[in-house]
């Protein structure tokens, strides 16, 4: 019965967000530079890359909740190319931290955190590094520049890439962005890009950092259906500075 019940529910959320909404990448980006972004993490099962994430401590990686939906078993780091692995320093396996109150994109809370077998190795001769997030509640401006990578498709129906693709996307303002989505949101989001602009993510790359600046202020969750030029709804990313509070405390007891 309650297997049942979850294939009717996850069948609701790809109805409501368009069938591959929940699995997204970047959409006329370019190729990220050799070694500026190396806080990504590629997030895997055993059959490959699942979602994007990001380093945000020597032992924990952030990524979307929904991106449990593929059972990932470890994450990547230290190399924006995905051909060039060296499992024994770059592979990571991982304990799920997934956000007690979330059950769907459309109920929102869409953010786990992954924490790291081992410590991520950082340094001079750096493998990786780690990124800021907020350390308080923010308010973006609209139009304000940020970035989203990830290694998802670059183009509708394509498929995944090998190497790290970035792409410029504007805040856009709230009251703007549940207007275009019919006041369907949840709450605690923050919409860049896909809004009568075609750049931004689509299938692949959930659970990537939205970056301003230097810090990392989202999640990538969800955008509108497979279409990915996508130019009449904003792309959907959980707030991370709504979030601090748990997120804290996991980083602290370093467990979940």
């Amino acid at each position: 019965m309650m297997h049942a019940l979850h294939k009717l529910l996850l069948f609701h959320v790809l109805t409501c967000f368009g069938g591959n909404a929940l699995r997204n990448e970047i959409i006329n980006g370019k190729k990220t530079k050799e070694k500026s972004m190396l806080y990504m993490a590629s997030v895997q099962n055993n059959e490959g890359h699942v979602c994007g994430g990001f380093l945000i401590s020597e032992d924990f990686v952030v990524t979307a909740a929904h991106c449990g939906n593929w059972n990932p078993t470890s994450v990547v780091l230290g190399t924006h190319n995905l051909k060039k692995v060296d499992n024994d320093t770059m592979r990571y396996r991982v304990k799920r931290c997934k956000h007690p109150s979330f059950h769907n994109v459309r109920t929102g809370n869409d953010i786990m955190l992954l924490k790291l077998s081992r410590k991520a190795r950082l340094g001079k001769k750096v493998l990786t590094e780690k990124i800021k997030f907020p350390s308080h509640q923010m308010n973006l401006k609209e139009n304000k520049k940020c970035h989203v990578a990830g290694w998802g498709f670059t183009r509708t129906g394509g498929e995944l890439v090998n190497d790290l693709q970035e792409v410029e996307v504007s805040i856009i303002k709230l009251e703007k962005c549940q207007n275009a989505w019919d006041n369907i949101l949840p709450a605690n989001i923050i919409c860049a890009g896909g809004y009568e602009k075609k750049k931004g993510f689509c299938q692949g790359d959930s659970g990537g950092p939205l970056v301003c600046g230097k810090l990392a202020v989202g999640v990538v969750s969800f955008n509108n259906k497979k279409n990915c030029n996508y130019p009449d709804k904003p792309n959907i990313y959980t707030d991370i500075s709504q979030f601090l509070p748990w997120m804290k405390e996991i980083l602290k007891n370093k467990n979940c």
